[in-house]
């Protein structure tokens, strides 16, 4: 079996983790791993549904003269550039990414996975947690595509749990434009989630997508569709969140 060389390691902002970039063999094979843990959370192998995400969304808002769409989460730039593909000439794609490494590590040999999206002159790239663009409320982008975690349930950094919550999906719907969507990627389905977009104010379809092309694992991509007014919930401070999780 050929093994997987590290190449770099960087911590991830809050947290005492660390991710972790290895390749393997001559074939520019890479995985992404969270120390601590035993499985991979990225390999540049298996990015069919990162393709769909940007797919899936970006397809609600076609037609759009000048769409504007948001990324959350960098990861391989896969999602990415299958945006800027979906995207015509005056589409701009902003791709927001809590961990500086990363984006340094698409620059380098492991952007080649994805053709190097950070390149073209349609991206723009906002180092720190999408939330942050979330919060300011402004009706700026047609499609905001959640990528940051392995699902509603933060793994890599436990500040992601705000974007999934009442307040957090508030935030988003007040981001998007009318007729927009908020496409969310997950490693597993959660009925409980589907809800809790419901009852943000959202339409609602789950999409089931292979890892692969016709095989592999199945990850749940939810498209929740704007078709009323922001919901009303004020945004909260992250200390905030913490302490109702607490109560």
């Amino acid at each position: 079996m050929i093994p997987w060389v590290p190449l770099a390691r960087a911590p991830i902002p809050g947290t005492q983790q660390e991710l972790c970039l290895y390749r393997r063999g001559e074939q520019l094979e890479f995985s992404i791993q969270i120390s601590g843990y035993i499985s991979e959370l990225m390999n540049s192998r298996m990015h069919a549904s990162e393709d769909a995400l940007a797919e899936l969304g970006c397809a609600v808002i076609a037609g759009r003269p000048a769409p504007r769409v948001l990324v959350g989460g960098l990861g391989m730039g896969f999602t990415l550039a299958a945006a800027l593909k979906a995207l015509g000439p005056r589409g701009v794609v902003t791709v927001a990414e809590l961990v500086p490494e990363v984006v340094e590590w698409n620059k380098g040999p492991l952007g080649a996975c994805a053709a190097f999206p950070l390149r073209d002159s349609r991206t723009r790239v906002h180092v720190g947690d999408v939330a942050e663009l979330l919060r300011r409320g402004h009706a700026n982008y047609d499609a905001v595509l959640l990528d940051v975690d392995n699902g509603p349930e933060g793994m890599t950094h436990h500040g992601n749990d705000w974007l999934y919550s009442p307040s957090g999906l508030a935030a988003a719907q007040r981001t998007l434009r009318p007729g927009g969507v908020l496409a969310i990627w997950s490693a597993t389905p959660d009925t409980r989630f589907t809800r809790r977009l419901q009852q943000a104010g959202f339409r609602v379809e789950v999409q089931t997508v292979r890892a692969r092309p016709g095989k592999g694992t199945r990850h749940t991509i939810w498209l929740a569709h704007r078709t009323q007014a922001a919901a009303v919930i004020p945004a909260r401070a992250p200390q905030q969140e913490r302490r109702q999780r607490r109560t």
